[in-house]
């Protein structure tokens, strides 16, 4: 039965040939395509023109994937499309507060407002190797990690007034300097000045996200 008001949103998850183990087996797979700029950008037109609402890219920091990075890909596919929304997966605890916050805030400018952020703790011990930590923390400690994550990138995010830009010409000012504001953020993982040196994004926040397998 149809509910008035209600709509089913839709996401296409981007896996290289396709989110099956086996799918790059496929006759009409290209699987040497899948570092391929414009093999993504196809894939996301086509989710755009279907009226998805994003496309959603996994990631991890270890394993023999062929992976490419959030961030890049999803900036890149920015200029390819008009209104389909991105989410990027990034780990709380592989990560900086202030260069996640940049990050997003940048995707957010330059897709015109469509970015996401599919936030995870982290995925393996093999991970905490990679980025020279002697071990992967617990579950319950990822979590505290992550909330205290979150929370610094928000503040950031909110150190800019959505006002702060004014490019007044008569006064010779580009930024009301009383607009940005330092959050002197102290907690048990993270110490952060601010401000953040980018403006507010244009959602505000991107759109937080957290995936059910994730």
């Amino acid at each position: 039965m149809a509910h008035p008001g209600k709509q089913v949103h839709l996401n296409v998850f981007l896996g290289g040939s396709g989110h099956h183990a086996g799918s790059w087996k496929h006759p009409l797979a290209n699987p040497k395509r899948d570092l391929e700029l414009e093999h993504y950008a196809e894939l996301a037109r086509i989710a755009e023109r279907g009226l998805l609402d994003a496309v959603f890219t996994a990631d991890n920091y270890s394993g023999l994937w062929r992976r490419l990075e959030p961030f890049t890909l999803l900036s890149a596919l920015a200029a390819s499309t008009t209104h389909i929304g991105f989410i990027a997966t990034v780990s709380t605890t592989y990560n900086d507060p202030y260069h996640v916050a940049r990050q997003f805030a940048s995707l957010d400018h330059l897709s015109g407002g469509r970015a996401a952020w599919n936030i995870v703790t982290g995925h393996s011990q093999s991970d905490a190797d990679n980025f020279g930590k002697p071990a992967h923390p617990e579950l319950t400690k990822r979590y505290d990690i992550g909330d205290e994550f979150v929370e610094v990138t928000k503040q950031l995010w909110d150190s800019w007034e959505e006002d702060a830009l004014v490019y007044d010409r008569e006064t010779d000012t580009t930024i009301d300097s009383g607009k940005v504001h330092e959050i002197d953020f102290k907690g048990d993982y993270y110490s952060v000045k601010g401000p953040l040196n980018i403006p507010r994004p244009p959602q505000g926040y991107p759109v937080l996200v957290q995936a059910g397998s994730s």
